[in-house]
């Protein structure tokens, strides 16, 4: 087993999972650290990367929106799109704690880009949300060993 392939792999399904991409990277984790052959600690890490560097593209996606919204190629539909940017108004940019959750996550990281907080602060609390439910996923798995 190439270690490197693994740890690539994991980190693209991670990348891919943030983004509009479908791709379930909680599953390759528990599947990983099921496996006991890798470090705990290191497949957390490189799917928090990437889960953080995917959601960091949906940022920049989103700084640009205005010009692509419209496009019929564009991924978000627009009630979607809707629905974030309202809950984003209400909840700010601590909503981004819910950037982890499936169906809404990935749009409030977009809207994040496009009302224009700041990369720092974002980078900041979509990393606590996505690491600390790697964590989660981690402590189960390793817990029914």
């Amino acid at each position: 087993m190439d270690i490197l392939a693994i740890y690539g792999g994991l980190f693209a399904i991670a990348f891919a999972a943030a983004t509009i991409l479908p791709a379930q990277s909680e599953a390759a984790l528990a599947g990983l650290l099921a496996m006991d052959s890798f470090s705990p600690a290191m497949l957390v890490l490189v799917a928090s990367l990437g889960n953080v560097l995917g959601s960091v593209v949906n940022w920049g996606l989103g700084r640009g929106i205005e010009r692509f919204r419209d496009r019929p190629w564009f991924p978000l539909r627009p009630g979607t799109l809707n629905r974030a940017t309202n809950w984003y108004h209400r909840y700010g940019r601590w909503s981004l704690l819910l950037s982890w959750m499936p169906i809404v996550g990935d749009p409030l990281t977009v809207v994040a880009g496009a009302l224009r907080e700041p990369l720092w602060s974002f980078v900041a609390i979509v990393a606590l949300a996505k690491v600390s439910r790697y964590l989660v996923v981690a402590g189960t798995v390793l817990s029914l060993k």
